[in-house]
C-alpha cells in the first residue's frame, strides 16, 4: 500500500508497451528510410540535371522538394533510432524527445525551402523562358513512381506516430506534384504556353505549405509540451476526480515525451488515510485503456495537505 503522507509520490505500475497510442518499442521503419532515401537521392539528381538541360523552373523546384525531403526522411530516421536510447542519469527519458524536433525540423525546412521555391517561380512567370515538356513529363513521371513506393513503405505507421506520418505525407504529396507536372508539360505542348511551367511551381508550392501545415502546427504543439489535440484534458480531469475516494485534484500535466507516447502527472487529493495500490493499478489502466496514456505519475494528497503550484487550476 503507498503512503498517503504529506507530498509522498505515487507511480503506478505496470506500463502497458502494447496499447494503442503508446509503445516503447515502435516498429522499426529502417529498411523503410534507407530505401527511401536512396531511390529519393538518386532521383533528385536525376531531376535536378534534366530541369536544368530542359529549363523548367517545375522540375528544378520539385527536386529542391524532393532533396529537402531526403534530408526529413534522414533525420526522421536518426529520430527513430534515438528514441530507443535508454534513459541515462542526465536524460531520465531517455532521448524520446529527438522525434518531436526531427518532426519540427522537417515542418520549418519544408516551409523554408517553399519560399525559395515561390520566389524563383514568381521571377520566371514575370519572364517566361522555353520548356521541354516532354523531358518534363518523362522524369516527373518517374517522380510519381519513386515518391509512390517511398509513400507506401510509411503508410502503415502514419497514424500512430507523426514522426512516420510526416515521412507518409510528403511522399504523398511528391506523389501529387509530380503527377501536377506531367500536366503542366502536356500543356505545354498542346498550347506552347511557357508560362505553365512556373505556375504549376507555384501550385506546388501551395502543395506544399498545405500538406505541411498540420505537421508544423501539432510538432510545434508537442515540442511546447501542450496537451496531445486527441487527449480531451476535461474528460482527463473528470475520471479523475470521479475515481473513489478522490475529492479534487490539482497540477494535472499532460504533454508527448515524444511522436508516440504520452505522460501525465497529477496531485489527487483525498479524505481518506489510505489508498491501495489496487486503485493506481485501476486508475493508470482506465486512462491507458481511455485516453493512451500509458506514463502516469499521479501523487496522492490528504485533504489540507500539499500546495498547488497552478491556482488557476486549483480547487477548494
Amino acid at each position: 500500500m503507498p503512503n498517503i503522507a504529506h507530498h509522498d509520490h505515487a507511480h503506478h505500475e505496470g506500463h502497458d508497451h502494447g496499447s494503442a497510442g503508446h509503445r516503447h518499442s515502435p516498429k522499426n521503419f529502417g529498411p523503410a528510410f534507407a530505401i527511401g532515401i536512396t531511390l529519393n537521392l538518386g532521383f533528385v539528381v536525376i531531376e535536378a540535371g534534366y530541369g536544368i538541360l530542359s529549363n523548367s523552373m517545375a522540375l528544378v523546384a520539385d527536386a529542391g522538394h524532393n532533396l529537402s525531403d531526403v534530408l526529413g526522411l534522414t533525420a526522421a530516421w536518426i529520430a527513430s533510432v534515438l528514441v530507443k536510447r535508454r534513459p541515462s542519469p542526465r536524460f531520465t527519458y531517455g532521448l524520446r524527445g529527438s522525434s518531436i524536433l526531427a518532426a519540427l525540423f522537417n515542418a520549418v525546412f519544408l516551409l523554408i525551402a517553399t519560399g525559395a521555391i515561390i520566389l524563383e517561380a514568381v521571377q520566371r512567370l514575370l519572364t517566361p523562358q522555353p520548356v521541354v515538356g516532354t523531358t518534363v513529363m518523362i522524369v516527373a513521371a518517374i517522380g510519381i513512381a519513386i515518391n509512390g513506393f517511398t509513400a507506401w513503405l510509411f503508410a502503415s505507421g502514419g497514424r500512430s506516430d507523426i514522426n512516420i506520418r510526416g515521412a507518409y505525407l510528403h511522399m504523398m504529396a511528391d506523389a501529387v506534384v509530380s503527377l501536377g507536372v506531367v500536366v503542366s508539360g502536356l500543356i505545354i505542348l498542346a498550347t506552347g504556353f511557357d508560362w505553365i511551367d512556373p505556375f504549376v511551381s507555384l501550385v506546388i508550392a501551395v502543395l506544399i505549405i498545405w500538406s505541411t501545415w498540420g505537421l508544423l502546427r501539432d510538432s510545434l504543439g508537442m515540442a511546447l509540451s501542450a496537451v496531445p489535440p486527441n487527449i480531451d484534458a476535461a474528460a482527463v480531469h473528470a475520471v479523475l476526480k470521479n475515481r473513489p475516494g478522490i475529492s479534487s485534484l490539482h497540477d494535472l500535466h499532460i504533454w508527448s515525451m515524444s511522436t508516440t507516447e504520452i505522460a501525465l502527472t497529477a496531485h489527487l487529493v483525498t479524505e481518506r488515510a489510505l489508498l491501495s495500490d489496487d486503485f493506481l493499478r485501476e486508475t493508470a489502466r482506465e486512462l491507458r485503456e481511455t485516453f493512451g496514456i500509458a506514463h502516469a505519475t499521479l501523487q496522492i494528497e490528504r485533504i489540507g495537505i500539499g500546495d498547488c503550484t497552478l491556482p488557476a487550476e486549483c480547487e477548494a
